[in-house]
């Protein structure tokens, strides 16, 4: 049997990354795409997949709205959130309604992972929101144990110039946006990219 996913991202070099990264032996196939929350909505009912993987940050129809009136027609779909939000309290709020969470920063080495976890009824939190490694389905994302780990080291893949300079621009992004400072070292091109997508 063919696990039927579907894909909810406005940016579409992300949606490229998550297709080439769904391996073929898993047998999942990415039935369709939508890049808004309303779509989202609108093809979950009508395609019903075996599972959504959803950015928080949608246009029209945030993320956790959508999937809150997606379990209203269908109480056992399987969501995953894939986004750059990092606030505890948006992942707490996200798994109200998903079965896990994976920063998108973090996919190249969680991602799999988090969908064979929630395709077997787990939950999954990626580690660097959580603290710690996470993938156990009896524990819940609780207020005293939500927090960011300060001092990590990752690595992150990325497949080209223009995914990197987007995704780091994201993370630079949500960093001044919890009130932190960030130093950049980049050459000159990768520093005017992360600029120019910041402003936009």
């Amino acid at each position: 049997m063919v696990g039927r996913v579907l894909v909810v991202d406005d940016y579409q070099p992300w949606v490229r990354l998550i297709r080439s990264m769904l391996p073929e032996a898993w047998e999942l196939q990415v039935i369709a795409e939508a890049s808004d929350g309303r779509e989202a909505v609108q093809k979950a009912i009508e395609l019903q997949p075996d599972l959504i993987l959803l950015d928080i940050g949608l246009p029209a129809l945030n993320g956790i709205e959508a999937a809150r009136q997606i379990r209203q027609h269908n109480p056992k779909a399987r969501i995953l959130f894939v986004s750059e939000q990092r606030s505890p309290d948006v992942v707490r709020e996200a798994l109200t309604t998903g079965s896990g969470y994976v920063v998108k920063s973090c996919a190249p080495r969680e991602l799999l992972p988090a969908i064979k976890t929630v395709l077997e009824g787990g939950r999954f939190v990626s580690a660097s929101v959580q603290g710690q490694k996470l993938t156990d389905s009896k524990i819940e994302l609780e207020p005293s144990k939500a927090k960011i780990v300060e001092n990590r080291h990752e690595l992150n893949c990325y497949p080209d110039q223009a995914t990197f300079v987007a995704g780091f621009a994201r993370f630079v992004g949500t960093t001044l946006e919890n009130g932190s400072a960030i130093v950049v070292l980049a050459r000159e091109s990768h520093r005017l990219g992360i600029v120019q997508k910041l402003k936009s």
